[in-house]
């Protein structure tokens, strides 16, 4: 096996503003004029996430050998595994990972940040976010594998990203209408 390598990396906050909206004190008047203007939204829905790193700042790629004694590591467990699943009756092609799985995976993944499914005892969640995330992932993954999936495979996924989006549209609906109150009688008696 490969011997870990330290490395150690520095962390710089570049971000022109602080979260208040004010210019930070380690932030050049330069700067702040060459930066464009951004308007400052009145409502953020989506968490900050960091910047990728520069791609100087990567870390190297494993070598040749190291990827060939890790591949054949991952594929003696995954052989260790199938024997104990044949042994206790179950078939190992059950594990097996096809595009429909993978696509079945994210389509439940969606349901569930949506809030429409859940564990059985649990109660349901809704993640708008993970959920819009989960649903353009399968929207990437339909834009870069056009014209190489098989028909079955494209109208899978195209049925996972209509069922998806839909469920989307009324769950985000459902959560922007005020809620209901049952309406009063008194609006209702004759005086």
């Amino acid at each position: 096996m490969a011997e870990k390598k330290q490395e150690s990396f520095t962390v710089t906050d570049r971000r022109l503003f602080t979260a208040e909206g004010e210019i930070r004190q380690e932030v050049s008047q330069e700067e702040v004029s060459s930066a464009a203007p951004t308007p400052k939204p009145a409502v953020t829905i989506q968490p900050e996430r960091p910047a990728p790193p520069p791609e100087g700042d990567a870390p190297p790629a494993p070598t040749a050998a190291e990827q060939k004694q890790q591949a054949e590591a991952y594929r003696q467990s995954a052989k260790d595994l199938d024997a104990r699943v044949e042994l206790s009756g179950h078939s190992a092609k059950e594990l097996e990972m096809t595009f429909e799985r993978f696509m079945a995976s994210l389509y439940m993944s969606a349901m569930m940040q949506l809030g429409l499914m859940h564990e059985q005892g649990g109660q349901p969640r809704v993640d708008l976010i993970g959920a819009r995330q989960t649903i353009d992932t399968l929207s990437l993954l339909s834009e870069k594998t056009k014209s190489n999936l098989t028909s079955t495979e494209e109208n899978f996924l195209q049925n996972c990203l209509y069922e998806l989006r839909m469920a989307y549209v009324e769950v985000t609906n459902a959560l922007a209408r005020p809620p209901q109150t049952p309406a009063s009688n008194a609006a209702t008696t004759k005086r």
